[in-house]
């Protein structure tokens, strides 16, 4: 009785971050296999340690707990030598748009994607985690377990460097 209580409470507190934990562990093993098995890993950890939850949020908990797996997989591949490629599905398109603005748009979104993917990790998590799932700075703090000064900083500075290298990138298309 007590294991199906605990399974309905950590589906209805966890489980329902399964797609803000999938989108984390596939910007930072850069890897759509890698991040099932990261968040899968990451499910099963937080199963187990689901009674000890703590931090800002039931979210940022569990967030810290695929930011650790996605870092695990990461390191289990380099001892493989795994190659670090990475290949992003881009957004379906309404029916209703113009195949120029379907192209421009598709251009446009892989374009951003491949400048936050050649981003450092440390840049590109803290992005993925503010921009794309709008966690606060204290969430963020939790999962990464460095100062939010230290958050705020890496934000910034992840910032500058994706602006700049797109600056760059445009500017070498041009020329």
């Amino acid at each position: 009785m007590a294991d199906i209580s605990k399974l309905s409470r950590f589906e209805a507190v966890v489980l329902v971050h399964l797609d803000a934990a999938y989108n984390l562990a596939r910007w930072l093993t850069r890897d759509a296999s890698g991040a099932d098995d990261a968040v899968q890993e990451a499910c099963l950890r937080a199963f187990r340690f689901f009674d000890s939850l703590q931090g800002p949020s039931p979210k940022a908990w569990f967030m810290a707990v695929v930011r650790s797996a996605s870092l695990d997989w990461l390191k289990d591949q380099r001892t493989r030598g795994a190659d670090d490629s990475y290949d992003e599905a881009l957004h379906t398109a309404s029916a209703s748009e113009s195949t120029e603005s379907l192209v421009a748009r598709d251009s446009e979104a892989r374009w951003v994607h491949a400048g936050i993917a050649a981003l450092p990790r440390e840049y590109r998590e803290v992005l993925v985690l503010r921009e794309l799932e709008e966690l606060s700075y204290k969430e963020i703090s939790a999962i990464v377990d460095v100062p939010i000064g230290t958050v705020i900083s890496r934000l910034s500075r992840g910032r500058d460097l994706l602006q700049q290298r797109l600056l760059e990138s445009r500017e070498r298309k041009r020329s």
